[in-house]
């Protein structure tokens, strides 16, 4: 189903949703929406909220504006669960010069978003909202990340799906990821494509 900005975020609640498509086609404004619309509309707790952003910093590589992080569209989220990781995402596949350097550069984001899931699912609030899914399924296993989600009565994520980051030497990384957008869009109560 494509997704449109006149969707009642309403009926999201109580859902695990997910956004997918290609980048700059909104998937962290409309989560960061949601968020918004959850704290301000709804008033919720937003101690209730748990905000997991995998995204790397919004940067341009490669003519490609790329990232991006809840707290760049709504910064009312910093008063949410933010649960935090040290450093910075790496862009797996534009920042890599082969095939090697992008399952280093996966695997070290792997390690940050790890602990964070893990924090998670050890303390889960009601809301789970995780911004760019793809970040850690690169070398993350589905189990975790479906036991996270399992673990919340609301989760809204967003994830890249997309053509415009591959490059020639991520042919697996870009399968893997492939497939595993489809697993989630088959697992989850509501699917909407962003382009």
């Amino acid at each position: 189903m494509i997704f449109l900005e006149d969707l009642n975020f309403s009926d999201f609640i109580g859902h695990h949703t997910l956004l997918y498509g290609e980048t700059n086609t909104k998937k962290t404004y409309f989560t960061s929406k949601f968020i918004q619309f959850l704290v301000e509309s709804k008033k919720i707790n937003p101690k209730e909220i748990s905000i997991l952003d995998f995204a790397p910093p919004l940067s341009m590589i490669k003519n490609l504006k790329i990232g991006g992080k809840i707290r760049d569209f709504y910064e009312g989220g910093i008063k949410c669960k933010n649960i935090l990781f040290r450093g910075e995402i790496i862009p797996p596949r534009l920042k890599a010069k082969s095939e090697r350097e992008a399952y280093q550069n996966a695997f070290e984001n792997f390690k940050k978003t790890i602990e964070i899931l893990n924090e998670f699912n050890n303390d889960p609030t009601s809301i789970l909202i995780i911004n760019d899914i793809s970040i850690y399924l690169h070398a993350g296993n589905k189990v975790t990340l479906m036991k996270a989600i399992k673990n919340s009565n609301t989760f809204f994520g967003n994830i890249y799906y997309g053509t415009s980051i591959r490059r020639d030497f991520t042919h697996l990384m870009n399968l893997r990821e492939k497939r595993l957008v489809k697993y989630l869009i088959k697992k989850l109560d509501k699917s909407y494509f962003t382009g």
